[in-house]
């Protein structure tokens, strides 16, 4: 959805301040389909000026941000970087998709003369240095979020919007996982990250995160003009077409199949621990030190980052932080061990009453990982019961 690069033809953008558009000007919502990579999955959108008696041909794109920013890789990863309104020519904007091999579309939006004055000074106002920053959010306020909300205040009530133009009633996480089917581990690492707060049902609107709900929803939307009713959107225009060349490739390395992969291996070495009445203590620590890392990031994620969507996040459950700790600890005390793995099993439990009841949806490559951390909790909540009642 975001194009994330910093503007190297920078010298090419121009603020036409002062400009008064022409009769002929004409202002579009631009959409732009999903590229290859996980940033530009979920496709992109853009506001178009383009007026031929000013020579005028820009776009405006708030899916822009600076790699220059002081500590850019901290601030992105605490949802505290900065993105911008950027305004250049639009012929250097459309290059850059059809090297992508990604569609375009727009959307000639029925404006009077000044309608169309208030937008483009709005925009310009907004892409200058001083104002063009603003803090992303990508479900909230992000490129696309934004196309409305630029018409809605330039508009007001003028513009009447479909509330019913999308009634499927799916939630958030339902509508990113539409785009990526052939992206399995982008999807696991999603699902992994996001917490239960994406679970919630979107409303009309919430469904313009998403570039081509911002397409189908101004299809929908009639604008007000001297008392009559009349559709928003006065032409559409193929300006790049569908790539047909274009090839997808799936990998059968799903998180799905390697993390069954993975169970059956810890089926295997539980069984022969079974036998020999001991316990894989490198298999042990591995399962603990990583669940236990994993569940670190996600705590850091859920109350140290500005990232709305990473809260409420029950994968701790079965990602326990503790585990860390416990990885370098659960050969010292059998009795404290007996306790802690029947602690985690009520952990598991619980969140598979939570998945059950849709508080969180988690990923269908999680199937394994409970599997493999349910039968190896099992296993060594009985060994140490073993060890606790021959020490007393």
């Amino acid at each position: 959805m975001k194009k994330l690069f910093f503007l190297f033809f920078f010298p090419f953008i121009a603020f036409a301040q002062n400009i008064q558009l022409s009769p002929k000007a004409e202002i579009t919502a631009i959409t732009c389909g999903p590229g290859e990579e996980l940033y530009s999955t979920f496709g992109h959108s853009a506001f178009r000026v383009h007026d031929v008696n000013n020579k005028l041909d820009r776009v405006y794109n708030y899916g822009t941000f600076n790699f220059n920013t002081p500590n850019f890789y901290l601030k992105f990863t605490q949802g505290k970087l900065l993105y911008e309104l950027r305004a250049y020519n639009f012929g250097n904007f459309l290059q850059s998709y059809f090297r992508e091999k990604r569609w375009v579309k727009g959307q000639v939006l029925e404006l009077t003369p000044k309608e169309k004055q208030d937008i483009f000074d709005f925009l310009e106002n907004n892409a200058k240095p001083e104002n063009r920053a603003y803090h992303y959010d990508f479900f909230y306020d992000n490129c696309s979020t934004r196309i409305y909300d630029v018409l809605e205040k330039n508009l007001g009530d003028k513009l009447v919007f479909d509330n019913h133009f999308e009634e499927e009633g799916l939630t958030h996480r339902q509508l990113i996982q539409r785009y990526l089917g052939n992206l399995p581990w982008s999807d696991f690492g999603i699902d992994l990250a996001l917490g239960s707060v994406i679970d919630r049902k979107a409303n009309s609107k919430e469904y313009m995160f998403l570039p081509d709900y911002v397409l189908k929803a101004l299809d929908k939307v009639q604008i007000k003009e001297e008392g009559n009713q009349k559709p928003f959107v006065k032409r559409k225009e193929d300006i790049l077409l569908d790539f047909n060349d274009k090839v997808v490739t799936k990998t059968f390395f799903t998180p799905l199949v390697v993390f069954s992969l993975l169970a059956l291996l810890v089926f295997y070495l539980t069984y022969q621990d079974y036998k020999k009445k001991k316990r894989n203590r490198i298999l042990d620590f591995i399962i603990f030190f990583v669940t236990g890392l994993t569940g670190v990031v996600v705590l850091l994620l859920w109350f140290a980052t500005d990232h709305q969507a990473t809260a409420d996040n029950f994968n701790i459950l079965w990602a326990f932080a503790p585990n860390l700790i416990f990885a370098f600890m659960s050969k010292k005390n059998a009795k404290m061990s007996y306790y802690y793995i029947f602690t985690l099993l009520g952990l598991l439990d619980l969140l598979v009453i939570l998945w059950i009841f849709k508080v969180q949806i988690f990923s269908v490559g999680l199937f394994p990982i409970l599997a493999l951390l349910y039968i190896r909790y099992l296993y060594l909540w009985a060994y140490f019961k073993n060890l606790k009642f021959k020490r007393t």
